[in-house]
């Protein structure tokens, strides 16, 4: 019998009916002009409510060719659980407005045989929304071509850790029929979040947010995950995708393809201007085989 992971944020992140949610997206991605280029092979995308970032979220799944890809990796920090492994679901199914999407038990006996993932249950799962936010998505860019979803939660892992995950992760970058979906935002900012850098030669403190930003996005496109590591320790940006995508960078030391990452698209929930104020940072990155 299916076990099915319920969409316990739709109704509240994001519109729970159908129809009403597949205009949205739709509306979204028919504003996206894909940069000119091979179609991703992988892609960043944040995971707030679709009312901050779905707009932002489009600017990565518009550059998908679902044709290409027969599973999804979904990778995503776990905001509730602490961890210092990967988390693996015990469901067999995520359900979405959109329609539910089987999960991959072949890949994860693989995954399980490493040692090196433990399971989560149902609520644990369920709480978590840094995977369900992008399901949605995946399922609306997908339709119509089937595939397996491969849902991995990425504990707190040290820097040892997401090198060990991504050796074991990289070759599965090199099968062309698989895609990549790492789920982050970028800063979170003010009182509320206790992280408060300011750098006032930037400008207002939404300028100093942006160029802070900026400076990571940057080093990720370099794909040199000891300078992001490097980046991380210095200036602690709260990105809270950090280790979900410090996994990816080193899937990509270990790929036998050489791969570009390319931000398309950069927001900010609000524009502080004032240390009472709070904003989170939301971007979009796509990743393509570099000519």
């Amino acid at each position: 019998m299916p076990k099915i992971r319920r969409p316990s944020h739709a109704h509240s992140w994001y519109t729970g009916e159908g129809d009403a949610l597949d205009a949205e997206i739709d509306k979204w991605k028919a504003a996206v002009t894909p940069l000119p280029g091979l179609p991703a092979r992988a892609i960043i995308g944040p995971h707030a409510g679709y009312s901050y970032c779905g707009h932002v979220m489009a600017h990565a799944y518009a550059h998908i060719n679902p044709a290409n890809f027969t599973r999804v990796f979904l990778l995503g920090p776990s905001h509730h659980v602490f961890s210092r492994k990967c988390l693996l679901s015990s469901q067999t199914h995520y359900e979405t407005p959109l329609g539910s999407m089987e999960i991959d038990q072949e890949v994860y006996t693989q995954l399980r045989a490493s040692g090196k993932f433990d399971s989560m249950s149902q609520d644990v799962d369920e709480d978590e929304h840094s995977l369900e936010l992008h399901t949605p998505y995946i399922v609306h860019t997908m339709r119509g071509h089937p595939f397996k979803l491969v849902p991995i939660m990425v504990g707190a892992l040290t820097t040892a850790a997401e090198a060990a995950y991504g050796e074991l992760l990289g070759p599965y970058l090199d099968d062309p029929a698989n895609l990549f979906v790492v789920s982050s935002d970028f800063c979170h900012w003010g009182g509320r979040f206790s992280y408060t850098y300011y750098n006032k030669d930037q400008g207002e403190i939404w300028e100093s947010i942006k160029w802070l930003d900026e400076m990571g996005m940057k080093i990720i496109e370099s794909a040199e995950p000891s300078k992001f590591a490097s980046y991380l320790e210095t200036y602690k940006n709260t990105i809270c995708g950090r280790h979900p995508i410090g996994v990816f960078l080193n899937m990509l030391q270990h790929s036998r393809i050489k791969h570009r990452i390319s931000f398309t698209k950069y927001d900010q929930s609000s524009q502080c201007t004032a240390p009472s104020h709070s904003s989170v940072s939301y971007a979009s990155a796509v990743v393509t085989v570099a000519e």
